[in-house]
């Protein structure tokens, strides 16, 4: 997978803004304003996504290419590196995972109103 691919399937899904609130060189994904994935463009063979804690850590066992989140919280966050190891499917998983968990986090109000077809 490559950044434009990741790019096209986050904006895909419903609700999901972009921008670079750090910088021009961190693309930025939210969902309810909330972020759910964040990419650098100088370095986009990884990008990091929000995870559940245990499954976070079973990720990181199972896949050498699944590491604790880059200057993110740890316990929640995870980088995970698009070097070809990992399928176009389970990158897309990964990503869905983290956009899912955002949104469930967001008041009721609100994911209904992302979630009107």
């Amino acid at each position: 997978m490559n950044i434009e691919e990741l790019r096209d399937h986050c904006l895909h899904l419903k609700g999901v803004t972009e921008d670079f609130p750090f910088g021009e060189e961190t693309l930025v994904f939210r969902v309810g304003g909330k972020i759910f994935l964040l990419i650098g463009l100088t370095e986009a063979n990884r990008f990091n996504v929000k995870c559940d804690p245990e499954l976070a850590a079973e990720l990181r066992e199972r896949y050498s290419e699944v590491k604790p989140g880059y200057h993110m919280n740890k316990k929640h966050w995870n980088t995970v590196y698009m070097d070809g190891q990992l399928t176009h499917k389970q990158l897309c998983e990964m990503m869905d995972h983290s956009y899912d968990l955002v949104l469930k986090s967001l008041p009721k109000k609100t994911q209904e109103e992302i979630q009107k077809p």
